[in-house]
């Protein structure tokens, strides 16, 4: 009886055996494409975990324990403070003191004496705060890059070499006399298509539209930002204006804050302090009205306010743009409804006309 147990047994182990052997040998590319299957599929469900720049954030705006990301408002706004009432007071529990410009230029002028700093000529420059907030809460002006002509030019130790791109003698001849370092028509397009020619020394290119098609063939060596394009002022007919403006006019960024995106900033130079205090005056109120020209259609202000430095000084005098620029947006929402109005009408007498013909 022990044997034949014994002999059913090992006749049903060897079967049973060979049968898992065979069937890990069949399934074994079936299992691997399983086990890849399933990777990939972690892989893809994977979320990337986003981490957020953290700048450095002051101990009195922080939680314990955690960082409290509420960050301080850069739009200053002392408008609650009361006045200083004698000649020394401190600053942060007063309002700023906002000079007239000619006061402003005179008091960088005693810091740039030679008896103090000994630079009487520093560059004087604009810091330009701006509210980037758009028509939308959720919207905001993007930055923005021009440049703007100044009744009275300056040295501003920048390369402001002009290429000119025209047909015909007479309008080279006007860009040659108007200062451009370089004028050309057909050939010297040729010149920069064969390499004989490096852009990299010419930071403004500007064109008369006569020419225009003609330029499609460099466009990749001109690039986005240097091909001639009406809206930035660098295609027109009048070139000794253009030429004027991108020689001796003021170039200025505006740029976005990192975190708080409503709040934008400029500064650029505006002149010397050796120049007269009314030329300086000039040039700011024409900075400013360009500025202003790229305000959003919106109510409320879009320079928010300015500060007139002098490095090495660290002094920044607060000015009142507001005497030269306006705080209002010209383009309110009654007009706006208005203009709508208007073209309702006219669409429907046009519509009216169409059915009666």
């Amino acid at each position: 009886m022990f044997a034949l147990r014994n002999a059913v047994v090992s006749r049903f182990a060897i079967p049973s055996a060979l049968a898992s052997s065979a069937r890990l040998l069949q399934t074994a590319a079936v299992d691997l494409a399983a086990r890849k299957g399933t990777r990939e599929k972690a892989r893809k469900n994977k979320v990337k975990k986003v981490v957020e720049k953290v700048g450095f954030i002051r101990h009195d705006v922080r939680k314990k324990g955690r960082l409290n990301l509420v960050r301080v408002n850069k739009h200053i706004d002392d408008s609650w403070k009361q006045d200083p009432v004698d000649d020394c007071w401190v600053g942060k529990y007063y309002k700023w003191r906002v000079y007239s410009i000619e006061e402003a230029i005179q008091c960088h002028r005693e810091t740039h004496h030679p008896t103090m700093y000994n630079l009487p000529n520093a560059p004087l420059h604009a810091h330009i705060e701006l509210n980037m907030q758009a028509e939308k809460i959720t919207r905001f002006v993007d930055n923005f890059q021009r440049m703007v002509a100044i009744p009275h030019s300056f040295e501003h130790g920048e390369n402001r070499n002009v290429i000119v791109f025209a047909k015909g003698q007479e309008i080279l001849k006007e860009a040659t006399d108007a200062g451009a370092a370089l004028v050309g028509g057909i050939e010297l397009i040729k010149e920069i298509q064969n390499g004989d020619l490096q852009l990299s020394e010419y930071p403004f290119v500007l064109a008369h539209p006569n020419i225009l098609p003609d330029l499609v063939v460099i466009r990749g060596l001109l690039k986005k930002n240097k091909f001639p394009n009406p809206k930035q002022g660098t295609l027109g007919t009048n070139l000794a204006e253009m030429i004027e403006k991108y020689s001796n006019g003021i170039q200025y960024y505006a740029q976005k804050d990192e975190y708080q995106k409503d709040y934008g900033s400029i500064t650029t130079c505006i002149g010397t302090l050796e120049m007269d205090s009314k030329h300086l005056e000039d040039n700011l109120v024409a900075l400013l009205n360009d500025i202003d020209s790229m305000r959003p259609k919106r109510a409320g202000k879009f320079i928010t306010r300015v500060l007139l430095k002098s490095p090495p000084s660290g002094e920044s005098l607060k000015i009142d743009p507001f005497l030269y620029v306006s705080t209002e947006c010209k383009f309110s929402k009654s007009k706006s409804k208005d203009t709508e109005e208007d073209v309702d009408e006219v669409e429907h007498e046009r519509n009216a006309v169409v059915v009666s013909n």
